[in-house]
């Protein structure tokens, strides 16, 4: 039955999410100094800052670490977008630099970042966007490193206000670009690091993401990843520059509901498959409004260089080579060709519905060739 209360509520919702749109990144972030999030799954020898916000109320869901600086790796190329854009629309740029943005914002291009960073001042892209934005714990890079974008300084909390300037204050052309980009991250980033982590692991799209890593040796996609290191050990102003950093950014839910930050650290040595796995049960674990969770079964996997093909054969294309160790979600398995890797044989198969094929079970941790508990497809 219909109730005639139903439009009021409506209203009443609608009216709350547009109130809460409206409050100003102060009063935010000024809710943000505590910790809120004791059960924050944060893994064992991770550093983890985190902020969760929920558009619709305009309060923190989680906060965890929130204020604490971490070097942004290549979530600083938000900031260096918005500068560019500052006082133009995307279609004022000359082709060449719209090409960078797209592939700075879509694909991770660090030359692109590298561009407008030496282009446009360097850390005074830093210095010009801490007042615009009212961010409180963003700094340039150290004097002894200025050319070194992903050196500067951030937090959970700024990231989450700079999206909201995105979502609520930027204009409209420059809101939808920036936006549109992040909604078509690959899955392969231009240095052949797998991107797709976190956010874009733990919930279905609609999302957005601006991922950063940095600090380690090979990240799946291809077998000649690039790899992004941390020239020093040496903090500046609390800043960690040496442990590899891994984060994950971005808005999620229709009408973009919740802003996510996860910006995490990890031990010396750390594979990327751990970190990535790491920094995905640390995500799932959050309250993040509005998301939805994809169905099936998250399971390790262990070797390197792990292909997922679209069927389940040798024969068929490698759609993405897996980080090594990564954990996977598999919604189902089904019988394919037969494959032996001493002393394993198996000729099961498992679907991963987020990579868009199948790979062999020889791969996966489970006791037995066929899964339990995963149907067959």
């Amino acid at each position: 039955m219909t109730s005639y209360h139903a439009p009021a509520r409506a209203l009443v919702g609608a009216l709350i999410l547009a109130l809460a749109m409206l409050l100003p990144y102060s009063n935010a972030n000024a809710n943000a100094d505590a910790d809120t999030s004791a059960d924050v799954d944060v893994p064992a020898g991770v550093t983890a800052g985190v902020a969760v916000f929920d558009r619709r109320t305009g309060t923190f869901t989680e906060q965890h670490n929130a204020a604490v600086p971490f070097r942004s790796a290549s979530v600083v190329k938000l900031l260096i977008t918005l500068d560019l854009l500052w006082n133009r629309g995307p279609d004022a740029l000359p082709s060449a630099d719209r090409s960078r943005v797209d592939a700075m914002l879509r694909g991770s291009d660090d030359a692109a970042a590298s561009h407008f960073w030496s282009a446009n001042g360097g850390g005074a892209i830093i210095d010009r966007m801490v007042p615009r934005l009212g961010l409180k714990d963003t700094a340039r890079p150290p004097a002894s490193h200025p050319g070194f974008w992903g050196y500067t300084a951030l937090s959970a909390r700024d990231t989450v206000t700079i999206y909201r300037h995105l979502l609520e204050s930027a204009p409209a052309p420059v809101r939808d670009y920036v936006l549109g980009a992040l909604r078509q991250s690959t899955r392969c980033a231009a240095d052949g690091y797998d991107q797709h982590f976190g956010i874009a692991g733990a919930f279905n799209r609609p999302w957005a993401v601006k991922q950063g890593w940095s600090g380690f040796g090979s990240g799946g996609c291809t077998a000649t990843a690039a790899t992004r290191t941390a020239a020093t050990r040496t903090a500046a102003a609390g800043v960690d520059l040496g442990r590899p950093a891994l984060h994950t950014t971005g808005v999620v839910g229709a009408g973009d509901r919740a802003v996510v930050a996860v910006l995490t650290l990890h031990p010396q040595g750390t594979p990327y498959g751990k970190a990535y796995t790491d920094i995905g049960r640390l995500t799932r674990s959050l309250n993040v409004p509005g998301a939805t969770r994809p169905a099936g079964t998250w399971i390790g996997t262990w070797g390197s260089g792990v292909r997922v093909r679209l069927q389940p054969s040798t024969g068929s294309r490698a759609v993405t080579t897996l980080p090594a160790g990564a954990e996977v979600l598999v919604d189902c398995q089904k019988r394919g060709e037969r494959l032996s890797v001493p002393p394993y044989v198996n000729d099961w198969w498992a679907r991963l519905p987020q990579y868009g094929g199948y790979m062999t079970n020889i791969y996966l941790r489970s006791p037995d060739n066929q899964v339990p508990g995963v149907p067959v497809c």
